[in-house]
């Protein structure tokens, strides 16, 4: 009961802020962004020692560019670009009330 106390507020974070039936089909499970690391650890899992981050970062862009035309598209993929607006507006929205609750 824990574990679902602890994921609840990040678990209906699309419903409050107003986005799921737009883009929730994409982003109700973490498939999507398991299936990019899976793609990302079969091409880099076998280098054994990175010389430096520039390095690392080269690769991953190369590899994430290599596996592009195998992910799928977003479901709502138009309404994405709505989302971090909506957020900023649940960030003010969440300090105002926080604010509001220390003066009560």
């Amino acid at each position: 009961m824990n574990s679902l106390d602890e994921g609840l507020e990040e678990t209906l974070t699309l419903h409050r802020l107003g986005m799921f039936t737009k883009i929730g089909e994409s982003f109700k499970t973490t498939n999507c962004i398991e299936n990019v690391n899976k793609l990302l650890a079969k091409h880099t899992d076998r280098v054994d020692r990175w010389h430096n981050s520039n390095q690392r970062q080269r690769w991953v862009g190369t590899t994430l560019l290599m596996v592009e035309p195998q992910l799928r598209k977003v479901k709502g993929l138009k309404h994405l670009q709505e989302l971090p607006g909506v957020m900023k507006k649940d960030i003010l929205k969440r300090k105002d009330s926080k604010k509001k609750r220390k003066a009560a």
